[in-house]
């Protein structure tokens, strides 16, 4: 979400230089107007003194000689700071909360405020949002020729994030955002039972999601492409479907249509603003939606907001926005909510903010 901003300085005439840890590097490496510099960002985080040390200084031998006009460090935790702290820089400039020029504003999409913030646009007053900006050099994709009528993919893991996952040791938290594995079997049962091909995306420690769809012909490509891949395989797809983690940002960047299924955080911060982008809001008329504040969840033992989400309401949405592309109807991003309605079936739907 943040490399809009950064092609936004690039095309200002900026050479862009890029800090990233392992996980991102494939990606950022496929733009060429990135230079990459990577860091060890596990040893840093959870390595010993010695570790950390010695990455850092690989880092600081990198930057610490170098003159840059702008050092955009786009996190609030401070201790950031030190990974730049050699950097030679004519602004330094670090998200903060103390001032609206460095701060996120709570329900705008991120990549419109990484654009804002790192441009230093002061009008504020913008009527069209931010696209992805899709890679430039990727690799070509992997996908055998299909034999089906639809190829559908679906992301029925992931969420794991780096510091929550070893300093929280995995708690409840980490699968609030994710729609229930049950829903996206029934799902795939039902795509399937059409004749369509179903795959599987997600990293190697999706491997617990292989079992729940055992019983099904799907494609199953878990943990065995890398993020440039992934974007290669989802234009090989019609569409994909995933909750908020992601594969769901770097399916924005492909050409399959896309439905993104949230309820503890907001879409419209999230969901990519592209033609032929939903997100689905679980949880409509839950007065503790969202309950995500930008850094902690509020506690939780039943994420009831992805429950309302049915696979019968994808399904729906799915099919409209492949008739919309067939047709060649535009479609811009939306969002949809479930009626919370008794009396109404639960895949209804209402439609806003187009």
């Amino acid at each position: 979400m943040a490399i809009p901003a950064a092609y936004g300085l690039h095309k200002r005439g900026f050479h862009i230089s890029w800090v990233c840890g392992g996980a991102v590097r494939p990606l950022l490496e496929c733009y060429s107007w990135i230079v990459v510099i990577p860091v060890e960002d596990k040893k840093i985080l959870f390595g010993g003194f010695f570790e950390r040390l010695i990455s850092i200084g690989r880092l600081w031998s990198r930057v610490g000689f170098e003159s840059y006009d702008l050092c955009a460090t786009l996190y609030y935790d401070r201790r950031y700071r030190l990974l730049t702290l050699p950097v030679r820089a004519r602004k330094k400039l670090m998200l903060s909360l103390d001032s609206r020029k460095t701060a996120l504003v709570a329900g705008r999409h991120h990549t419109d405020e990484y654009h804002r913030i790192l441009l230093q646009i002061t009008d504020d007053c913008r009527d069209q949002s931010t696209s992805p900006i899709r890679p430039d050099r990727l690799p070509p994709f992997l996908l055998p020729i299909r034999s089906s009528p639809r190829r559908i993919a679906i992301v029925p893991g992931g969420v794991n994030h780096l510091i929550r996952e070893q300093v929280l040791d995995n708690l409840p938290e980490q699968v609030l955002r994710r729609w229930p594995v049950e829903s996206y079997v029934a799902l795939a049962q039902q795509l399937v039972g059409r004749g369509w091909e179903v795959v599987l995306l997600g990293a190697a420690e999706d491997a617990w999601v292989r079992p729940y769809f055992q019983r099904l012909t799907v494609t199953d490509c878990l943990g065995t492409l890398s993020l440039p891949q992934v974007i290669s395989a989802c234009d090989a797809c019609d569409a994909v479907i995933s909750h908020d983690t992601g594969p769901l940002h770097v399916a924005g960047l492909s050409t399959a249509c896309l439905i993104g299924i949230f309820g503890p955080t907001d879409p419209a911060t999230r969901v990519p603003r592209r033609p032929y982008a939903v997100g689905i809001w679980g949880g409509q008329g839950f007065a503790c939606r969202p309950c995500y504040d930008g850094r902690n969840f509020a506690p939780c033992q039943f994420n009831g907001c992805m429950h309302q989400v049915t696979p019968e309401l994808v399904l729906r949405e799915l099919d409209r926005l492949l008739s919309e592309r067939s047709q060649g109807i535009s479609s811009p991003w939306r969002i949809v909510f479930p009626d919370p309605s008794p009396s109404l079936p639960g895949d209804s739907a209402l439609i806003a903010l187009t």
